[in-house]
């Protein structure tokens, strides 16, 4: 049984001290790749360099729109060159995020939008973060584009919302969050098929329970994926087949 992490920032400090040997663990485990997300120019190379020494291993390209106050707008232009890396499969992670208030709504959408034209224009797949800022998120969605290859990470939203952008082209993941008590993300993983799901750690963050509250890590995705089965009342190794086949044909991974 082999899983698929499709979200991971194995770059982030948490891991200073033994990145290497986790990887290692990881891979010669139940682990069938890895795609770290960047976050900004040094992260998304950060992702291209763990992408190059580990063949198992691949890397996402974006602007978080936490990260965008002193950025400038032509910053995501540096995409179209990093996107030509043979290990980089998509564009991300860029969206909406009003939880926290780290830069301006209309920064945020203008940097959304343009990452959101250079995934179109190049037929890459695009990696959305949408946090507290589903009204905004699904307008420019809806603005710029009636069809995509991407998927909603971490996904908050309802089940009208997932089916109108599974129609839209884009997969829905879920993280450790689904195993949290008084979680609402049942009902939404019951109404949408399962071959539109896929698994995600968002490591460090979401850590599943029981380990809710330390340092979380794509060996986690088991536990991830048995809730799934459970609310989907399948088997977790059908849970585990469908989403990591999901993984490799959205990021054109053999």
């Amino acid at each position: 049984m082999k899983f698929f992490e499709s979200h991971a920032h194995l770059y982030f400090e948490d891991y200073d001290n033994d990145r290497e040997e986790l990887i290692e663990q990881l891979l010669s485990s139940d682990i069938e790749g890895i795609i770290n997300a960047g976050v900004d120019l040094e992260t998304s190379l950060r992702c291209i360099g763990l992408a190059e020494k580990y063949e198992r291993i691949y890397a996402a390209c974006g602007f978080h729109p936490n990260d965008v106050a002193e950025l400038d707008i032509k910053d995501p232009e540096v995409l179209k060159t990093l996107i030509q890396h043979p290990k980089v499969v998509a564009i991300g992670e860029t969206g909406i995020d009003l939880y926290r208030d780290r830069a301006p709504l209309e920064l945020q959408k203008k940097f959304f939008i343009r990452q959101l034209e250079i995934a179109l224009e190049n037929d890459m797949p695009v990696i959305v973060h949408s946090r507290s800022a589903d009204k905004e998120t699904f307008y420019i969605v809806d603005q710029v584009s009636d069809r995509y290859k991407g998927v909603f990470h971490c996904y908050a939203g309802n089940s009208e919302n997932a089916i109108r952008l599974i129609e839209k082209g884009f997969y829905i993941s879920f993280t450790g969050n689904i195993t949290y008590k008084n979680n609402d993300r049942g009902e939404v993983v019951r109404q949408i098929p399962l071959e539109k799901i896929l698994l995600e750690t968002d490591s460090p963050f979401l850590t599943p329970v029981p380990y809710r509250g330390k340092r979380n890590d794509p060996s986690k995705l088991k536990l991830i994926a048995e809730k799934i089965a459970e609310i989907k009342g399948v088997a977790v190794e059908e849970v585990a087949a469908v989403t990591t086949r999901n993984s490799k044909k959205l990021f054109k991974i053999k």
